[in-house]
């Protein structure tokens, strides 16, 4: 039980000296590259740059603790931090200290609610969460996120938005105002970031600009100039403290905090899952993980920690440069410690440029382009969904995006549901197979006085009556027909309205002379046959293992072995069928 809720048990007795130079080296590197990027996402957020830092400390340790992937770096990133500032950027907020304080009681709120999802064993909800919605939805916000920088790529002051549209005319608006050393500055950046990324990606690009930057500013004081740096960030480990905020705003933070916590739980489970493939000295758990991010976000408020998730770059990179248990985020957070007891005068003169620079780098290959083009050329009808949550994510709202999103995924699958799969089946000539006569036009044989169809899904309210049309309109195109054969193993399930509508249908079938036959039903559907007692409106004799097995009963009027009874009629309930 220990080790089921404290994965840390799981690897930590059994840790090896060999394990160790992975861990350091994976530990100092993702730590000097959660430095920069933390303190841009931060200001992605509407946070002060301290902040990114405070999420980087002890959501990672408290992780190592209870998470099950043994790589997954935990801690601020982009996509958060723009559900952070959009969903509280729609709030009237009196000034920062207010803003701070909504963002830090969010962290504990998606926290709670992903606690609360994990000990209730829901992390199958991520299920719902569709790849082409996923990628529509990462494309866009990849898209906000780069734009939203682009008040500091040019220095000048972008009224801030999270509809695409309205940010570009904002951006156009204040072009005259533009800063050239401050742009200067940033594409020089976003070169030396892109450069350093081709010849070789172990090295730190993002610490190697932050460097650069700060020692251009301060040589050359260019902040005299017009260039907007972070100014002064303040030293010392985040104090301890319960986040609250007037109470009448929580009802306002709920469904940021629901988005949150689902988003977040997403992101972290899609790159640990993919890590996992690659290791397989431990298996993710999802409930588990919700558990671990949840109490991460709890406890990493209670010191000014803002919503954090698990990050795709860092993970990637803590994976690469050895990682082999959670000793590795523990030393992440060490650096981060020392960096802000000891280092935080050093970033003074470190240029917003800079830190937008490697925002737009990270974000902007988050945008996928291969896997549209994939699904316009062979699923149209999920390319139009991931177009649909791009667009709406880019013109109306990161929420609005992946809500209707996910309420357009699933209303593809009820009409998907609603109207499945029918086939027509003839026997492929010589063989006891069976398949669909359309597909094997010149080789298989039908019977005049049979109807033999497959129907390649579960019958419930939402197809009942599509099922029952089709058949009949079947029926009614072959008048000599005296048999109809129901392939059923492709039927899993049944309900009470499918059951209601297949007593009409047999009833309807008797009195045109024609007999209704059940094959290959699996166990749960025959279960469902006895206990709806729809198996006496059918007659036991009616239920036959193989389609090729009915065919020819009917057609010798034979009966049937004592082995073909045994296993068409095998049910659990059937004991309790009178």
């Amino acid at each position: 039980m220990l080790k089921r809720y404290l994965p840390i048990f799981q690897w930590l007795p059994n840790y090896k000296k060999s394990y160790l130079s992975g861990d350091i080296s994976a530990g100092l590197t993702v730590g000097i590259m959660l430095i920069p990027q933390g303190m841009a996402y931060a200001m992605i957020a509407g946070l002060p740059p301290v902040f990114g830092l405070y999420a980087s400390l002890i959501p990672q340790v408290i992780y190592a603790i209870l998470g099950t992937s043994r790589q997954l770096a935990v801690g601020p990133v982009a996509m958060d931090s723009l559900l952070v500032a959009s969903g509280l950027g729609a709030l009237a907020i009196s000034g920062i200290d207010e803003y701070v304080a909504m963002a830090i009681f969010l962290a504990l709120f998606m926290g709670a609610i992903q606690l609360g999802l994990g000990l209730l064993r829901m992390g199958f909800l991520v299920n719902f969460l569709s790849k082409p919605v996923i990628s529509g939805f990462t494309s866009a916000a990849a898209i906000i996120i780069g734009l939203s920088q682009l008040k500091h790529l040019l220095g000048t002051d972008i009224e801030r938005s999270n509809q695409v549209h309205i940010l570009l005319k904002n951006a156009f608006i204040t072009i005259t105002e533009t800063n050239l050393i401050t742009l200067g500055i940033g594409v020089l950046a976003i070169v030396i970031l892109k450069v350093i990324k081709k010849i070789n990606k172990g090295i730190p690009a993002a610490l190697v600009v932050v460097v650069l930057g700060i020692l251009g500013i301060y040589t050359f004081g260019l902040n005299e100039l017009g260039v907007k740096i972070v100014g002064e960030v303040p030293s010392g480990l985040p104090s301890f403290g319960v986040p609250s905020i007037d109470y009448s705003r929580i009802s306002e933070l709920v469904p940021i905090a629901l988005t949150l916590a689902l988003i977040a739980f997403m992101e972290a489970i899609s790159v640990a899952k993919a890590v996992e493939e690659k290791h397989d000295d431990y298996e993710v758990d999802p409930n588990q993980e919700l558990i671990a991010l949840g109490t991460s976000n709890i406890i990493g408020s209670l010191f000014q920690s803002y919503p954090t998730t698990g990050g795709f770059s860092r993970t990637a990179v803590n994976d690469q440069a050895g990682a082999k248990t959670g000793v590795s985020p523990i030393i992440s957070a060490l650096v981060v410690g020392l960096t802000l007891l000891f280092l935080t005068p050093l970033f003074y003169y470190l240029p917003n440029a800079v830190l937008a620079a490697i925002i737009m780098v990270a974000v902007f290959g988050l945008i996928d382009f291969k896997y549209p083009i994939e699904l316009f050329k062979n699923r149209r009808d999920e390319f139009f969904l991931l177009l649909a949550t791009f667009l709406i994510t880019l013109t109306v709202g990161i929420k609005e995006g992946i809500l209707i999103g996910v309420l357009v995924s699933l209303l593809l699958l009820v009409y998907r549901t609603s109207r499945p799969h029918i086939a027509v089946l003839g026997r492929i000539k010589n063989t006891d197979y069976f398949k669909n006569i359309n597909r094997f036009p010149e080789d298989t044989e039908t019977f005049i006085d049979f109807l033999i169809v497959r129907f390649d899904a579960q019958l419930y309210f939402g197809n009942k009556e599509y099922f029952r049309k089709e058949l009949l309109k079947l029926v009614v195109l072959e008048e000599e027909i005296k048999y109809v054969i129901l392939n059923a193993e492709a039927i899993n399930y049944i309900d009470s309205s499918a059951v209601h509508m297949m007593r009409q249908l047999i009833s309807e079938l008797k009195t045109k002379n024609i007999k209704f036959i059940i094959t290959g039903a699996i166990g749960p559907t025959r279960d469902i046959l006895y206990s709806s007692k729809l198996i006496h409106d059918i007659g036991k004799e009616n239920l036959f293992v193989k389609t090729h097995e009915a065919l020819e009963h009917c057609r010798t009027l034979s009966e049937k072995t004592a082995i073909e009874e045994k296993i068409s009629l095998q049910s659990k309930n059937l004991n309790n069928v009178t």
